[in-house]
């Protein structure tokens, strides 16, 4: 499989393990309900595994297009020459700052390693793009999802009008990338008609099985191709037989036309004079559109109203999405249960879709939101506050490190402690167990975690009823000789 490579790549490839695991300070809000990151995404990423990491069905992201216009800046503490000397500098534009791709596939990576992890086996990833890094962006897809989980590019016709200025094409157009965690598994929503495709649904000849449309009843296939295909069909209005095209037959076989006369399937037109049937397809049996690549602004909205959106709740923000694009993905991808990642939260539109879209379905569906801008608060949640005051969410900020220097932080709550602990040796969250000392057991093996005591014998002979067939003991020290730990195969 084709690889990419650039500037930095060696040193960010595995940098998601070195980033160092912070916890999550809830600045208000009492309940996990929804959650609000403020902070770098990178380490947020890495603080939601030990709690939702496989759990997340839909992530949706519209990070820096690296247009040159952006203004942001590379900051990954990565450790390595050829990085550090990018610190704190805004990412220029093409032509006056030759390493600006570098830099955004270096910002990318571990994020995207990150979000893969937490992504349900059932769930998928949108990310919108632009021309600036499409291509990249596909290759660095292909090379953490697998190329065989590559779903579709969706074009997505962003603006109501050209713009005149243009020196060479009006862009029109914006992608998001679509791939799943497991292709096979991942399948997405079909979607109901909209209200101008059920106008084309209509019961001329008064069928008691209601509204009905018509299909073209031949096939792409020659003659060649089918030859059983190729037969006369008679019009019963007018006794007319009638051949398909040598270039393209009957889509039906002679005895599936049979069937279809029987059960009043085949229209010839309002005056039954039509020089070709018709099959007719009723709306009571539709199984949902078909999914394309091509969305327009008529359905999804555009980049003009995405503006206007925001400025109905008194919000500025200079590049919002439409809330009827992020619907449809939603739509698409998400189950009424199902939990949402945005980690380039920008103005809050993910949770102002999924807000609307339960409220339309009676969904529950939850999101957690991530910026690491200041603007986190005053336009992000209060997004959230004013398009539904009664929403429930907790906002957060990057807390403490679990580790200083290789040691522990005596600062991080005890609970936090635990969480990880128990998370790292399982991947699973902490179960409430009701003990002090015990974690949890899992594949039966029994979790301890002893915050202010050594290991001892008394201690160890404690579990012995706990259950599990192996203990794994987390201990400030260990005062067990070296005679007892071989006599009871203790490593």
């Amino acid at each position: 499989m084709p690889t990419l490579d650039w500037v930095g790549k060696s040193a960010v490839v595995n940098h998601h393990y070195d980033v160092p695991f912070h916890f999550l300070d809830r600045s208000y809000g009492s309940s996990d309900e929804n959650m609000i990151i403020h902070g770098d995404n990178l380490i947020a990423l890495k603080s939601l595994l030990p709690r939702f990491e496989g759990k997340i069905k839909c992530i949706y992201i519209d990070p820096p297009y690296n247009t040159g216009n952006e203004g942001w800046v590379y900051n990954d503490a990565v450790n390595d020459p050829s990085i550090r000397k990018w610190l704190g500098e805004v990412v220029g534009r093409e032509g006056e700052d030759f390493t600006r791709h570098d830099k955004w596939l270096c910002m990318m990576y571990p994020r995207m390693r990150l979000m893969q992890r937490l992504l349900s086996e059932d769930g998928a990833i949108f990310i919108s793009i632009d021309d600036n890094e499409q291509a990249n962006l596909k290759l660095i897809c292909d090379e953490i999802f697998g190329a065989q989980n590559f779903i579709a590019n969706i074009s997505w016709f962003k603006k109501s009008s050209p713009s005149n200025d243009a020196t060479y094409f009006s862009n029109d157009v914006e992608y998001i990338t679509v791939y799943a965690k497991e292709k096979n598994i991942w399948r997405p929503n079909r979607l109901p008609l909209t209200d101008k495709q059920l106008q084309n649904y209509k019961n001329p000849d008064g069928d008691p099985r209601g509204p009905w449309n018509s299909a073209t009843y031949t096939c792409n296939k020659t003659k060649e191709q089918r030859p059983n295909l190729f037969y006369p069909i008679i019009n019963p209005n007018t006794g007319a037989i009638i051949f398909p095209k040598e270039t393209a037959v009957w889509a039906y076989s002679p005895e599936q036309h049979a069937d279809h006369i029987k059960k009043n399937l085949i229209w010839w037109g309002t005056d039954g004079h039509a020089k070709m049937p018709r099959y007719k397809k009723f709306l009571s049996g539709h199984q949902g559109v078909v999914n394309r690549t091509l969305w327009h602004y008529d359905d999804v909205n555009h980049t003009q109203g995405a503006a206007t959106e925001l400025k109905r709740l008194d919000i500025k923000f200079d590049t919002p999405k439409p809330v009827r694009l992020i619907d449809k993905i939603l739509r698409l991808s998400t189950d009424k249960d199902s939990l949402v990642l945005d980690a380039f939260a920008g103005s809050g539109t993910t949770a102002h879709a999924v807000i609307n879209l339960n409220a339309a379905d009676g969904g529950s569906r939850r999101f957690i939101l991530i910026e690491s801008q200041p603007y986190a608060e005053t336009i992000t949640a209060e997004r959230v506050r004013r398009v539904k005051p009664d929403c429930p969410f907790s906002f957060y900020e990057i807390g403490a490190p679990l580790f200083i220097d290789d040691i522990l932080n005596p600062d991080v709550p005890l609970d936090q402690v635990r969480a990880y602990i128990y998370f790292s040796e399982t991947r699973q969250p902490l179960p409430t167990v009701g003990r002090k000392y015990l974690l949890g057991i899992h594949d039966g093996v029994s979790y301890y975690y002893l915050d202010d005591r050594p290991l001892d014998t008394d201690f160890l002979f404690s579990t012995l009823n706990d259950g599990g067939d192996e203990r794994i003991i987390y201990a400030p020290n260990c005062i067990l000789g070296r005679n007892f730990l071989s006599k009871y195969r203790a490593e």
